[in-house]
Formats: C-alpha cells, structure tokens, sequence
C-alpha cells in the first residue's frame, strides 16, 4: 500500500465525514443544545475526529520521505489536534480545482475563480457557526443567533467590518484573526485574477492587431 493509493481510497469517504461532522457541529452550535442533550452530537464529532486521527497516522506511516512530510503537512497535523479546525478538512478537495488541467490560461483562471467562490462560502459558514458557539453565552456578547453570525463572518472576510456585530471572547477574537488574514488573502487572489485576465486581453488585442498588420503588409506585397 503506498500513500497516493490510501489517498484515493479514502478521499471522497473522509470528504462524507468531514460534511457530517459539520452539519453535525452546526446542528450543535445554533440549537445550543444543554450538556445531557449534547452527549450524542459529541460522540459522533469525537468518532469523527479519532477517523481522522487514524487516516493522519497511516498517512504518516506511509510517507517516503517520511520526516519531509511531516514538515510540509502540518497543517494536517493542526487538523486533528486543533478542534475548531477539523470542519476546514472540506478544504482539501476545494484546492484541488485550481490545480487540475492546467492546460491553458483561461482553464486555470475559470478554476481559480470556483475555488476562491467555493473557499469564500466555506469559510464564512465555519466561522461563523465557530463565532457563534463562542459567543452565544458569553456575558455581553452580541452575536446570539446564527444569521448575526453569518453577516458578521460575512463582514469581516470581505474586510468591510461595520461594528455592528462583534467578537467580545478570546476564542470569538481568534476566530476573527482567523478570518481576516483569509479575508485579505482571498481579495488579493481576486485582485490577481483580474490583473490575469487583464494581461490577457491585452495581450490577445495586441496579437490579433499584429496579424492583422502582416495580412496587410503580406496584400500589399
């Protein structure tokens, strides 16, 4: 058994745990479920969360060079240490859109485009259920409802930020910290986009008058 085929086997199976872990999470968080009621969500969140746990360590195992790929996949490790971040496995999928078929210019764009959009949707619907379970029943917090959360996760990765809604616990801030960096990470990939698609324009508009130009010094001839 090598990695990429225990990656193949069990891409899509842990893509269906990471959706129920979130709906999960979600159903959890916004019907702030009391601690006797809560005991079947967390059972099935830490069976989950072992899974992944299990898929880490033989991924680990399996790695040639093994030491190279701890280093470089950290992040994975983050995954299955760090509670809050286990629902962003989803991103693992999504990152792979800006990287098939890169056969030309328009195809990567298109691409990226899909990522950027999907990215965006997945982190203000994390976060915002994340805010929420932070701030819900903290003393003098403002966010009590999910559509608060989700219009200041909104506000805040679009970098707009109206105060209306904010974060008062220091889980709620790091969320926020979290989401901002996002937030400015993903304007510059659309900034970039459009620079992209810019250039191409006027490249394309430069070659087409440039053939135009040697059809009619080719005629004159």
């Amino acid at each position: 058994m090598t990695q990429q085929r225990w990656r193949a086997l069990t891409e899509w199976p842990l893509l269906a745990l990471s959706l129920i872990f979130l709906l999960v999470y979600a159903f959890e968080v916004i019907a702030d479920l009391p601690g006797r009621e809560s005991a079947v969500p967390d059972s099935v969140m830490n069976g989950i969360w072992v899974l992944f746990v299990a898929d880490y360590v033989v991924n680990l195992v399996l790695a040639r060079p093994r030491r190279r790929w701890f280093l470089t996949h950290s992040w994975e490790l983050a995954i299955v240490a760090l509670p809050m971040l286990r629902p962003l496995r989803l991103l693992r999928l999504l990152s792979v859109v800006a990287l098939l078929q890169r056969n030309t210019v328009r195809a990567v764009r298109g691409r990226v485009g899909v990522y950027v959009v999907a990215a965006t949707t997945l982190l203000v619907a994390v976060a915002g259920i994340a805010v929420l379970d932070a701030e819900q029943n903290a003393p003098g917090s403002n966010i009590h409802n999910i559509g608060d959360a989700w219009w200041w996760a909104f506000a805040t990765i679009t970098t707009v930020g109206y105060g209306d809604f904010y974060p008062v616990t220091l889980a709620g801030r790091l969320v926020a910290v979290a989401l901002m960096g996002c937030g400015v990470a993903l304007l510059g990939s659309v900034t970039a986009l459009f620079a992209s698609w810019l250039v191409g324009q006027v490249q394309a508009a430069k070659t087409e008058v440039l053939v135009v130009d040697e059809e009619e010094a080719s005629a004159d001839r």
